[in-house]
């Protein structure tokens, strides 16, 4: 049976909206088998940037060790259930101490290749990707070397600040833009090529068009379809094995919104799980 950690961290989005990341957690937590499900007691405070860069470092830094004691004893491959994207960076941290050849699909309509530098807004969940990459704030980050930028596939991306455009360029990584993921098998041959044997899969709710997701912060539109995110999860998973996943991103404008967004969201629970 699939285990989940559930994660409720909004502290790392930018958006006005942040807070209801909250609800989304709770909203897909409760349609999940209650056993198979451990919450994460996020705290409630903003937090504190602490000369970091880093808006809401303090709580961040805080609910980054929760999961890290969470995953520690664990060796079946969990599913975090997010709140903001930057919780997938504790669990590809996980994954990758038991698979060091790890490669990772980020599906989300944008790069989080930031860096507390490069940062318009100061949200880490724009630096996740880059903290995984080993180029992030000490206590949010993984270290240098940990995933190599050759096997990182980001995926379905559509709005890139300038700064993320050079920062592709520069690291090296592999991009599948939304059209290449309405081919089948494509995001499948992209992890192929890194030579990993094992894959971390994050998605991002807003990787999907808007006509398919509402629920979230920042909606892009020209995103993938539903159908499209779920053959590329089902082609990634019969090229290797899947170690641990991500989904994030959910942040419903009431209960009843909540619902229209949860049938989708339950079929990717399904495909990950």
């Amino acid at each position: 049976m699939a285990r989940f950690l559930i994660v409720p961290q909004w502290q790392g989005s930018p958006s006005s909206r942040a807070m209801q990341l909250i609800d989304g957690a709770q909203a897909i937590a409760g349609d999940l088998p209650r056993s198979s499900c451990t919450t994460v007691d996020v705290p409630l405070e903003a937090g504190e940037s602490l000369e970091t860069g880093v808006h809401r470092f303090s709580t961040l830094r805080r609910t980054r060790e929760l999961i890290d004691l969470e995953l520690a004893p664990r060796s079946e491959p969990i599913m975090l259930i997010g709140g903001d994207c930057g919780v997938a960076v504790g669990a590809v941290g996980h994954a990758v101490r038991r698979h060091p050849d790890l490669a990772v699909v980020w599906l989300d309509s944008h790069p989080d290749l930031h860096t507390a530098d490069s940062s318009p807004s100061g949200a880490f969940s724009g630096m996740a990707l880059r903290a995984i990459l080993g180029d992030g704030v000490d206590g949010l980050g993984l270290a240098s070397g940990d995933i190599a930028a050759g096997r990182v596939i980001l995926a379905g991306a559509r709005e890139y600040d300038p700064a993320e455009e050079t920062a592709v360029e520069h690291l090296g990584v592999r991009t599948v833009d939304p059209v290449e993921l309405s081919t089948p098998g494509s995001l499948a041959d992209a992890v192929a090529a890194t030579g990993a044997s094992a894959v971390y899969i994050h998605v991002d709710l807003d990787v999907l068009d808007p006509a398919a997701m509402s629920g979230v912060t920042a909606s892009v539109p020209f995103g993938v379809s539903l159908a499209e995110l779920l053959a590329s999860i089902s082609s990634v998973r019969e090229a290797l094995p899947l170690v641990g996943s991500s989904i994030t991103g959910f942040a419903p404008a009431s209960p009843a919104a909540a619902v229209d967004d949860l049938g989708a969201i339950l079929r990717i629970v399904g495909a990950l799980a």
